[in-house]
């Protein structure tokens, strides 16, 4: 098995359970290197991710380790199964890694919720838009650049094409329907373009009223990606350097809780889109 320069998180991420359920068992790196037949250097790269762990090693390690959650095995298991290049491999080189971690979480999400409090959720943008947002970033990106971004952000949406397409949920507070990325019409159209989307069956945008005044989380996008089983679930903040991700139980628990406040806040999904076409018009 081939060493890796450059783990992608979810490959980290993988390693990271592995380490867990050995640190959980009281299991030394010594012990789990001789179960698999290696040496413990090569045990640390792959619980960081830099080595890849085969299906069947993984479930070697969670039989000796005594871990009896068969579920949360099996959704490990189908982690190191899936080598099957995804299609945001084809911009490793020339966008920055944690984009392409952003669409990989995405693809393999059972379910995706997002919060966003400054502009319309990337999945759910139209061209002009996010050219706009992206074309707003500080350092100045070059014109190559945004349209690399932009490319990159038409083809999440490919996550809605699947023939198994995931829960999507958007809580998206007012005043980011009414930032004016791009001038009024592309504003308007992005609004249209919100609302027709929000009628499919799968996605749902759910509106925060200004009217709520202050909410927990303020001033930060936030992803939350649901894994196979609850412990693999993940959440993606954005920051002025690049994606954050993190799945630190104290972390996903503190991000449950904001967006369940967001959920019992939010209008529904027919008066939000009330609203977003009440915005457009007055454009």
């Amino acid at each position: 098995m081939s060493t890796r320069t450059t783990p992608t998180e979810r490959q980290k991420r993988l390693g990271a359970e592995l380490r867990k359920m050995r640190l959980a068992a009281g299991a030394t790196t010594e012990y789990a290197a001789g179960l698999l037949g290696i040496d413990r250097t090569r045990l640390s790269n792959m619980e960081s991710g830099i080595r890849p762990f085969s299906p069947e090693r993984i479930r070697t390690l969670a039989c000796n380790y005594a871990c009896t959650d068969g579920s949360y095995v099996d959704a490990l298991v189908a982690m190191a199964a899936g080598r099957e290049r995804g299609w945001w491999e084809r911009h490793r080189g020339t966008l920055p890694s944690g984009l392409l971690d952003i669409a990989e979480l995405e693809w393999h999400a059972a379910r995706v919720r997002t919060a966003q409090v400054m502009h319309a959720p990337g999945l759910l943008q139209t061209e002009d838009y996010a050219r706009a947002v992206f074309a707003a970033v500080l350092p100045p990106l070059s014109r190559l650049e945004i349209e690399l971004r932009v490319a990159h952000r038409m083809e999440r949406q490919r996550v809605f094409e699947r023939p198994d397409p995931r829960p999507y949920i958007a809580y998206v507070h007012e005043a980011a329907l009414r930032m004016p990325y791009g001038g009024t019409d592309a504003t308007r159209e992005q609004l249209k373009h919100l609302a027709s989307q929000s009628e499919r069956e799968n996605i749902e945008v759910r509106v925060i009223p200004t009217s709520k005044g202050g909410f927990p989380g303020a001033g930060h996008a936030l992803l939350y990606a649901d894994g196979a089983v609850p412990q693999l679930d993940t959440v993606q903040l954005d920051s002025a350097h690049g994606p954050e991700f993190t799945h630190a139980e104290a972390q996903l628990t503190k991000y449950r809780a904001h967006l369940d406040w967001m959920d019992a806040a939010a209008m529904s999904p027919a008066a939000s889109r009330d609203v977003i076409h009440k915005i457009a018009r007055e454009l």
